[in-house]
């Protein structure tokens, strides 16, 4: 849910309108991060002062080392411009490595394996959330355990069912809603920490740094749990764009920290009272009384966490396709207001679909909680490593600080990924496999997009030679205008669409004006910045429009913008010419046979160019064109 319009309120509104944007997945951590911490290890953990105390520590200096110290004093400084995410910072980077092709590798794919890994959270998080909050009922009434996997698959299908409305309506509740939560957790920790206040000894690091020490063997394995209570952390820097940095250091440090810090201590009392209530701390923390309508606010909170990682999903997707590396998809505007706010009916789907297969695959918030870590752990990584390229190559700090930083983060995250990669063989698997697929289709399509773009360029003539053969200022002209569109930015060669045209037809518009739509490696283009429009030769032009890569091209409109530099583009009166490549195999082929069928498959399935283009489709012809691949 984008909310940067929103960015003129007063900061206590910001701050309460981000918590149920940024802080809904961290904030639903309780649920399960105490109870899986408990169970790391073939026989569990066992339930003792030294055992609670330990644990507990290393979860709230977790929550304090990488959310406040990592990702809230430093990672939210990290901006493109305002946005934030691990995208933005890629194309923050590569704006500062241009000629030098192996850092730009190097970056690039270290990028890519962050944006694999948000999308792999993007599938769990939904599944493991509304699981755990849903298990609340088995606690009630353990006869109603056959119902929890039925239930979860209702409201998730509930929810991605309701995406194609957008959430500006209920948008609103969030924050109110997740403020409430927050207040929750924290009454429900102090009221278990007032009858065990010993619990708060927990506060001093020497505990959790003693019991990773003295508890070798299982240290390693319990560090793969703790770090559940961290997820989510990524928004944090994912939503910046939409609320700036204060609000979102407000939140978590007035609201958000106090509250998981009681809960979680307040659980950990729990557990020294009553050892049995490790099956469920979250919910056995609750009076009787108060369960079933605790399950249903659980669910609820849940629910708005799934919503804002979905809504990032959709973020993530839209971002991917203006750098390059993925296909384009339908984009649904689900409210004029915000430009940010979008539906993209395929990737919601297919999420759905790849959701409601973990649900049924794993059936348990328990079984889930080892593929969650994973892709957690290897993000933060990720984000560690860009991080230190940005004080070096950005910031210019000098390089032994950037080093002993970057330490200091991978000193934590380092021992948190080797934990969870111990879980493979028991599904930390699938964030690896979700990554691998991903990271194969978008390097795919980033290559096989440049190894079209050149042989279309191969193919295509200068553009002096092209004009001086066809003497095009002598073709028969047609009434009204034509835009070409070119599938690069090589302006030294006429684009295919209109050498098909001219081959064909032998006629020309009175007016022609080639068109490319440049995607800038920054988050957005204003209008004076938008639009370049050169004069070719009487009646020809050649017009360039920019967007960053949070925008969404809309060429009828980027074309009004001509008129201040004296060119007047009537759009009813105006045809589009766009082209259709299909390929066909190459004796030598300049991409592997898998990877071209693979390609060829993304590109016949990409949305229609006019439809993202946002170009009325009765001014559109199509052309179409064979090239060796």
């Amino acid at each position: 849910m984008a909310l940067s319009q929103t960015q003129k309120q007063p900061l206590p509104i910001l701050a309460l309108a981000a918590l149920g944007v940024v802080f809904g997945d961290i904030g639903t951590s309780p649920l399960y991060a105490v109870k899986e911490a408990f169970h790391a290890g073939e026989h569990g953990v066992k339930i003792d002062e030294f055992h609670v105390f330990g644990i507990a520590s290393l979860i709230l200096w977790s929550l304090i080392s990488v959310v406040t110290i990592k990702y809230v004093i430093f990672i939210l400084r990290a901006d493109n411009r305002g946005e934030g995410g691990i995208l933005s910072m890629l194309a923050l980077l590569l704006d500062r490595v241009k000629g030098q092709r192996t850092q730009k590798a190097i970056l690039t794919g270290l990028g890519l394996l962050g944006a694999t890994l948000f999308f792999g959270d993007g599938m769990i998080t939904p599944a493991i959330s509304v699981l755990s909050a849903v298990e609340g009922l088995e606690v009630a009434a353990p006869q109603l355990h056959q119902f929890i996997v039925p239930l979860t698959i209702i409201i998730l299908t509930f929810l991605f069912a309701v995406q194609s409305q957008g959430t500006s309506r209920v948008g609103v509740l969030f924050g109110p809603i997740t403020l409430l939560w927050f207040v929750v957790l924290g009454a429900l920790g102090i009221w278990h920490i007032i009858s065990m206040p010993d619990v708060l000894k927990a506060i001093n690091p020497l505990y959790g740094i003693k019991f990773l020490f003295e508890s070798t063997g299982q240290s390693l394995l319990v560090l793969g749990s703790v770090v559940l209570c961290v997820t989510g952390a990524e928004a944090l820097y994912a939503d910046l764009g939409h609320f700036g940095r204060g609000p979102i250091r407000l939140g978590w440090s007035t609201i958000v920290l106090p509250g998981l810090a009681l809960n979680y201590l307040g659980q950990s009392a729990l557990l020294l009272k009553n050892p049995e209530a490790v099956e469920n701390p979250f919910y056995l923390m609750v009076p009787e009384w108060g369960l079933y309508p605790m399950i249903f606010f659980a669910t609820i909170v849940t629910v708005i966490a799934s919503q804002a990682v979905i809504s990032g999903v959709f973020s993530v997707t839209h971002q991917a396709m203006q750098l390059g590396y993925l296909p384009r998809y339908k984009i649904k505007h689900t409210t004029a207001s915000e430009e940010g706010q979008i539906y993209m009916p395929g990737i919601n789907w297919m999420l759905f679909l790849a959701v409601i297969f973990l649900v049924m695959m794993f059936r348990s918030s328990e079984n889930l909680a080892s593929a969650y870590g994973l892709a957690v752990t290897g993000d933060m990584v990720v984000a560690t490593t860009l991080f230190a390229f940005v004080t070096y190559k950005v910031w210019r700090w000098p390089l032994w600080l950037t080093i002993a930083i970057t330490i200091l983060f991978l000193s934590f995250e380092i021992p948190f990924l080797s934990a969870n990669i111990l879980k493979i063989p028991h599904g930390a698997w699938l964030p690896i496999l979700i990554g691998a697929l991903l990271f194969t289709i978008m390097t795919t399509w980033k290559k096989g997009r440049k190894v079209m773009y050149n042989q279309i360029a191969k193919d295509a003539a200068p553009w002096g030679q092209y004009f001086r053969k066809h003497d095009i200022d002598m073709l028969p002209k047609v009434p009204g205008s034509a835009v070409y569109m070119y599938f690069s930015t090589d302006f030294d060669r006429v684009p295919m669409t209109f050498s098909l045209n001219v081959d064909h037809n032998k006629v020309r518009h009175e007016q022609v004006i080639f068109l490319s739509v440049v995607n800038e490696h920054v988050p957005r283009v204003y209008p004076k910045d938008r639009i370049s429009v050169v004069g070719l030769m009487p009646g020809v032009y050649k017009v360039i429009l920019r967007y960053g890569y949070m925008q969404e091209p809309n060429i009828p409109l980027g074309l009004k913008l001509a008129e201040a530099h004296d060119l007047h583009v009537d759009i009813d009166n105006t045809t589009f010419f766009m082209g259709r490549i299909r390929m066909t195999p190459a004796e030598r082929r300049n991409i592997s046979s898998i990877r071209a069928k693979l390609f060829d498959f993304l590109n016949r399935n990409s949305a229609n160019t006019y439809e993202y283009f946002r170009i009325p489709p009765n001014r559109v012809v199509e052309l179409s064109k064979a090239i060796e691949f």
